[in-house]
């Protein structure tokens, strides 16, 4: 026997605990779906894909040449790093990319599955979940990479890499804290999945991807505001040194992006029947 829905139209908001409830039971009844939702976009993704896999391999390695040719050629003066330089920027780039990757997920989401959310009554948690975990694959696929680096440049490794996950999960959260608040107005507005390209072009260059972090100036101001750069260096020093240089900034991030996860959650799910109504109207 099916359960029974009563839809009012007071706010869900009157009664939080509820609704927390509510968001808890339609998470866990999403998880099929959303696994299913998974293979069929990590098949797709592939299958119409003449290099496949590949991709996953590319952007590190395209980026690390170019950069590592312009460093040799005294184009740029990168200075000193932690890793041999290949290395750095191609482990740097796949954790990039695995933030991209979250941040973009959701807003491709909701975009994909306009037609289905207009005709289909589901957990829209499924949506988010899907992408979530495809980012998780392609990771997994990133890290054949990231160890083939660590055996060909002989980088040492310390206990502490088994700690990886903490910063490498907390910074998909934050990828996706960042989509599901943009994913409702991505269903309205093509502008939103154009501007990202953008941003994230942008957004990169601030993030201590091709460069170590800079100690002064507004640029280094800049880099040590930027939230992706805790959590993406942490997980790159837990990798190999084991000596996290800004524990305060990792754990502030970390804890603002749960925080914000859960409040734009909340939001999603408010705001979602009336972006449906107004498309489908």
């Amino acid at each position: 026997m099916l359960p029974e829905i009563v839809y009012k139209p007071e706010s869900m908001l009157r009664h939080p605990i509820q609704l927390l409830r509510l968001m808890w039971r339609d998470l866990l009844a999403s998880r099929e779906l959303a696994w299913r939702l998974m293979v069929r976009d990590i098949n797709a993704q592939y299958r119409q894909s003449f290099l496949g896999i590949a991709w996953a391999f590319l952007p590190p390695i395209v980026m690390a040449a170019s950069f590592t040719l312009a460093n040799e050629a005294n184009v740029i003066n990168i200075g000193d790093t932690d890793l041999p330089y290949p290395a750095y920027v191609m482990f740097s780039t796949a954790l990039w990319q695995t933030f991209v990757e979250a941040l973009n997920g959701p807003v491709q989401a909701v975009a994909v599955a306009k037609p289905m959310l207009a005709r289909v009554n589901f957990p829209r948690e499924a949506l988010l979940l899907a992408k979530v975990g495809e980012v998780f694959f392609n990771f997994a696929i990133k890290l054949i990479l990231i160890v083939g680096l660590f055996i060909w440049f002989r980088i040492p490794t310390n206990w502490t890499v088994i700690l990886t996950p903490i910063p490498l999960i907390h910074l998909v959260l934050l990828g996706t804290f960042i989509g599901i608040l943009l994913a409702p107005l991505g269903i309205l507005y093509q502008d939103i999945s154009k501007g990202l390209s953008l941003i994230t072009g942008f957004w990169l260059f601030l993030t201590p991807v091709i460069y170590p972090i800079p100690k002064a100036g507004l640029f280094g101001w800049l880099v040590n505001f930027n939230p992706v750069t805790p959590l993406l260096v942490t997980t790159r020093e837990l990798a190999t040194t084991g000596i996290v240089s800004n524990p305060a900034g990792f754990w502030s991030v970390s804890a603002i992006t749960l925080v914000a996860l859960l409040i734009t959650w909340v939001a999603f799910r408010l705001a979602m029947p009336f972006v449906v109504e107004r498309v489908s109207s």
